[in-house]
């Protein structure tokens, strides 16, 4: 199954494709000073930004990725953007990555419901059999939201990804499969 475009939300978010229409709303947000510090991606320049939008929506184009962006339903703001990336149609796994949120949403549970969102949307309508999570070693807020979800640590990719400060980063592998996440999802009922 082949997602072109859709839109995904709950009482608390609205996930809606990121597109050149609408990254203009993430202007302010995405200059936040360091709010990417654990990634790879420039969007604290207009330019950055743009670029980095134009990148993901060619991944979009050929079916490596689905970008979006986030709404912040409770605060009527837009909040960031986030994406199915790394997508392997034929394996049926995929990242859950490139999120970043400004830091007025950040604690306020918003993170979460886009994983939610996500998660639920992987496993059930496109039909994934396993969602993955690729996050700098020293982020440990990101690591431990994930681990919350029910992310299991699979390993740690070392010294793999450059950041824009020119660090080498170690990369922690989280992984969920889907079985896991049903299970999970019984037992909060």
């Amino acid at each position: 199954m082949s997602e072109a475009s859709f839109v995904l939300e709950n009482d608390f978010a609205l996930l809606k494709p990121l597109s050149l229409d609408n990254f203009h709303h993430l202007y302010a947000i995405a200059a936040e000073e360091k709010l990417v510090q654990y990634s790879p991606a420039d969007i604290e320049t207009r330019e950055g930004l743009a670029n980095y939008v134009e990148k993901a929506l060619e991944q979009h184009k050929n079916k490596q990725a689905i970008p979006f962006i986030i709404y912040d339903k409770k605060n009527q703001k837009f909040a960031g953007s986030t994406r199915y990336m790394h997508i392997d149609w034929g394996n049926k796994v995929l990242h859950i990555g490139a999120t970043w949120i400004g830091r007025a949403f950040q604690g306020s549970g918003l993170n979460d419901q886009i994983k939610l969102l996500m998660l639920n949307h992987a496993f059930g309508p496109m039909g994934f059999e396993k969602v993955e999570f690729r996050i700098d070693e020293r982020n440990i807020r990101s690591r431990k939201a994930v681990e919350k979800l029910g992310a299991i640590l699979e390993g740690v990719l070392r010294a793999n990804v450059y950041l824009l400060d020119g660090y080498k980063r170690n990369t922690c592998c989280y992984g969920i499969l889907k079985q896991e996440w049903i299970d999970r999802a019984a037992n909060r009922l």
